[in-house]
């Protein structure tokens, strides 16, 4: 299938609110790839029936791209509900750090990585914090992400303004 040809799908689909995009962060650093988005679904169960997979998720092997998902839903119409004015992205370097969600609001950056375990420690992204020193970074976990989504939002990670 050519590019062309997965671009007017992926647009179809935006369209008619099954998927959203959200787009890569760079502000022109040599090791950020900027030219990538990040695809994910309204409808969770949708997904799966795509990709034929009803297991629990104890036996799944895409929990991470799941809670991901839940997350980033989530996170939008908490925004969206509270009047947050955000621009949203995730950033990714080329020797494969990754942050999975970074909000650009009133001129602050706010960084985010989710991991579904909370027993798993998030790598410190030293690249990150030397380019942008001034942005806050959290981990987003079973653990704390009912903080991250509160109603006055007013989580120690990344609260609204």
């Amino acid at each position: 299938m050519s590019k062309n040809t997965v671009e007017k799908y992926l647009h179809l689909l935006t369209k008619v609110f099954v998927i959203y995009c959200i787009g890569g962060f760079s502000r022109n650093l040599r090791k950020e790839v900027s030219k990538s988005s990040r695809w994910y679904f309204h409808d969770k169960g949708l997904r799966n029936v795509l990709i034929n997979n009803f297991n629990p998720h104890w036996l799944r092997t895409d929990t991470a791209e799941l809670w991901a998902n839940y997350l980033v839903s989530e996170r939008i119409k908490f925004q969206h509900y509270h009047n947050i004015f955000s621009n949203n992205y995730f950033r990714r370097t080329y020797d494969q750090q990754e942050i999975d969600w970074i909000e650009e609001r009133d001129g602050k950056l706010f960084a985010f990585k989710f991991k579904c375990n909370s027993e798993k420690r998030a790598k410190t992204l030293i690249a990150w914090q030397k380019a942008y020193p001034e942005a806050e970074f959290s981990v987003i976990h079973p653990g704390n992400y009912a903080e991250w989504l509160r109603v006055d939002g007013s989580a120690s990670s990344g609260k609204p303004a």
